[in-house]
């Protein structure tokens, strides 16, 4: 019966496709958050190329395009992928009803419809970008909206979720100071923004998941598998991110490893204690595990890089740990995460598969260039080759999840 139905699911038509892509809060917020991954990468790559060979001709944004480009994938890009999953699972985590297209429809609409507007605006048109940002926050406030008043109906409020509706309150934040900059306001605004992106909304949210589900697949799976969650560590993380926030923001680069060699302590005990070396199999789990090592690797690089500034005044490797923690934790999490929901939702086994594996592999070299560019030599070239490396790794894995999103479940299910 499983196989019949399987067989007999053909593509949504054009007139089905609204319906479709609203049926569950994935399928809308996932397909543009994978839009996002390349239209954000591929406007940052010829930027690029114009900053290292010259374009003619070539439109430069209205703000520094370093701060567009983090604003950008910060605010827009991950976000679209978090609300997605955080939308779906919300209720699920506390044992409420789905969310219905009311809800999720408009977070989508306003979130990626700033987000385009944000984007094109950067060829030129400011006044774009200031609509954009603006469309985006509204979805901002929906969204965060919406998932305060599932958790304030729970009897039963957990940790993860206050922690990513605590994130995304400060997400709002973020994008209101980026508003004020925008508006005339003075640079620092601009620069809180940035770091609140990094540390206040998307590292918070990203280790908050990692921290209930890393351990849940893991238990689900492996044979006499020890699940670790300690409560301790979300607060304790919390904490010392504020003061990474801070002292970044303030630049008191030479008191930040207070903050930075607990940081690294905390997320390598937690990549010890969640055993990966029992989890390399199945390969959908283990990329979760493989994901979360950056994490550790990237304050470990910036204990590093605290300890010798606080000593020496020498601030070495730039921004390596930055994007050690952006596109290796961030952007693997990110592969290893979506495939799982992606197969799972749509009805397909909980597999990998070829593209999603090549994807995960490519991105591990990205991250590694990216770090390499940070370490001296043609400095430009090695971020072109970064970016344009990006755009390879991610776009068959697009392609492949686009088509999924724009069919219907395999198993006929609905959602």
């Amino acid at each position: 019966m499983a196989e019949s139905r399987t067989s007999s699911v053909k593509p949504a038509t054009f007139a089905e496709l609204p319906a479709l892509l609203s049926s569950a809060p994935h399928r809308l917020l996932f397909l543009a958050g994978a839009i996002a991954v390349l239209l954000s990468m591929a406007w940052w790559a010829v930027e690029l190329t114009w900053m290292r060979f010259g374009l003619g001709g070539w439109p430069q944004p209205s703000i520094p395009p370093g701060w567009a480009h983090a604003m950008v994938i910060q605010y827009g890009l991950f976000p679209l992928f978090m609300f997605g999953f955080l939308l779906t699972v919300f209720p699920r985590w506390m044992n409420l009803p789905a969310l219905s297209r009311r809800h999720y429809v408009p977070v989508a609409a306003s979130v990626f419809g700033g987000y385009v507007l944000a984007n094109v605006g950067l060829v030129g048109m400011p006044w774009l970008v200031k609509a954009g940002f603006i469309v985006m926050l509204a979805g901002y406030l929906i969204g965060t909206t919406i998932l305060g008043r599932v958790l304030l109906a729970a009897s039963n409020r957990i940790d993860h979720a206050k922690s990513c509706l605590l994130a995304l309150g400060l997400g709002c934040v973020g994008l209101v100071a980026f508003l004020v900059y925008l508006f005339g306001g003075p640079e620092t605004c601009a620069l809180l923004a940035i770091h609140i992106g990094t540390f206040g909304l998307l590292l918070p949210i990203f280790f908050t998941v990692t921290h209930r589900m890393l351990p849940f697949f893991s238990g689900n799976v492996v044979k006499d598998y020890h699940v670790v969650r300690p409560r301790w560590s979300l607060p304790v993380v919390w904490v010392l991110l504020l003061g990474h926030l801070l002292m970044e923001w303030r630049g008191l680069l030479a008191w930040r490893w207070v903050v930075d060699v607990p940081l690294a302590l905390v997320f390598a005990w937690h990549a010890v204690a969640w055993q990966p070396w029992k989890a390399m199999r199945p390969g959908i789990l283990a990329v979760l595990h493989l994901a979360f090592a950056w994490l550790p690797i990237a304050f470990v690089l910036y204990a590093v890089q605290d300890v010798i500034y606080a000593t020496r005044g020498e601030l070495l490797f730039m921004r390596a740990p930055l994007h050690a923690l952006a596109i290796g934790y961030f952007g693997s999490m990110l592969v290893a995460m979506v495939t799982r929901v992606t197969m799972g939702h749509s009805g397909r086994p909980l597999q990998m598969g070829k593209i999603a594996w090549l994807c995960f592999a490519l991105l591990q070299i990205v991250a590694l260039l990216r770090i390499r560019a940070e370490l001296g030599g043609d400095v430009y070239l090695w971020l072109v080759i970064a970016a344009y490396g990006w755009l390879v790794a991610f776009l068959p894995w697009v392609l492949r999840s686009a088509w999924i999103y724009l069919t219907p479940r395999r198993d006929g299910k609905p959602g």
